[in-house]
């Protein structure tokens, strides 16, 4: 089969397409025949050799969308079901395999590139919402990177739960009217959001706060963070890590609470499965959905990570298998 492989750490021409040995099953896995696989941001840091040690060559990609070709005995999916999944051994490739409890069945009615573009952002995003940061309708509350795949479904599934004040941060204004189109009630840019948020709220500030930025960031954000607030930190995409004191958080009765959705698809993957039973009937029904910004072929996984790293898109970047 053809799968994208790198033998090396380095910029988007490590990326080699090639021809492997098609993954072999256990009882408890599913070979899946991909149809599109989306691109994240952890995927440019996995390449570059950001997040660790790498067993070369593999391949990248964290989630799939296609159709069950096999099916192991205690899987509990038959062939031709349609799912998603999370492949063990990345996903930029014609045929994946994943453990049954990180494969979740979508229905006919839910094309292939929505169902593409969903698994990672929307599952983290609904678990972020309503588990990690448990948003009341009341609240006032600050997503980081809105224009973002994570930042995209985070505002519309907290429109959609009837959060009253969403603001959104970006890098460049010029993405200002995709996120409020997403739902955001007001937009910011990173330098200056801190101060007009504690300007909106009569120096209350935001309840919650979604940072997967870190860095600066961070530390702008605990300045409008409300009293009994809670700051999420789910990553660091400026590559810098952010800090604050013990003094920031016990006079203020203020929490810093941290996920990851690698570790728990590690560690607790029993937590995806609800989660990813309400994104997908909420995509299915057509209640959210997220913009395509472009779709690549699997030969051209290099550009699909050039054009990421460019930040000059809105939604979710494909590869079509």
């Amino acid at each position: 089969m053809k799968a994208v492989i790198q033998h090396e750490f380095g910029d988007s021409h490590v990326l080699q397409l090639a021809e492997v040995e098609t993954p072999t099953l256990n009882e408890e896995e599913v070979l899946i025949r991909t149809a599109l696989t989306s691109v994240n941001y952890a995927d440019i840091k996995s390449r570059k050799g950001n997040k660790g040690k790498g067993k070369f060559p593999f391949t990248l990609g964290l989630d799939a969308a296609g159709t069950i070709v096999e099916a192991g005995e205690s899987s509990g999916f038959e062939v031709g079901d349609r799912v998603i999944a999370f492949p063990i051994g990345g996903s930029y490739a014609e045929y994946v395999k994943a453990h049954k409890h990180l494969t979740f069945k979508i229905p006919e009615s839910l094309c292939f590139e929505q169902a593409a573009a969903m698994p990672t952002v929307s599952i983290l995003s609904y678990i972020l919402l309503h588990e990690i940061g448990q948003v009341k309708k009341s609240d006032t509350i600050v997503v980081h990177s809105g224009a973002g795949g994570v930042g995209s479904m985070l505002v519309q599934l907290a429109k959609l739960a009837g959060v009253e004040n969403v603001i959104a941060t970006v890098g460049n204004l010029n993405k200002e009217d995709y996120v409020k189109r997403m739902g955001a009630d007001r937009v910011c840019k990173y330098d200056t959001f801190s101060e007009e948020i504690l300007q909106q709220t009569d120096g209350k500030g935001a309840q919650v706060i979604f940072d997967s930025v870190a860095g600066e960031v961070t530390t702008a954000s605990l300045d409008c963070l409300a009293l009994y607030g809670t700051l999420v930190q789910f990553g660091n995409s400026s590559g810098s890590a952010g800090h604050f004191k013990t003094s920031d958080v016990h006079s203020s009765c203020r929490n810093v609470k941290g996920f990851s959705l690698g570790t728990t698809r590690k560690h607790r993957p029993d937590m995806l499965a609800p989660a990813a039973e309400q994104v997908i009937d909420l995509f299915a029904s057509g209640k959210v959905k997220l913009p395509i910004a472009k779709i690549f072929d699997l030969s051209e996984a290099a550009q699909a990570h050039d054009l990421i790293e460019s930040r000059k898109y809105e939604g979710k970047v494909l590869i079509r298998v």
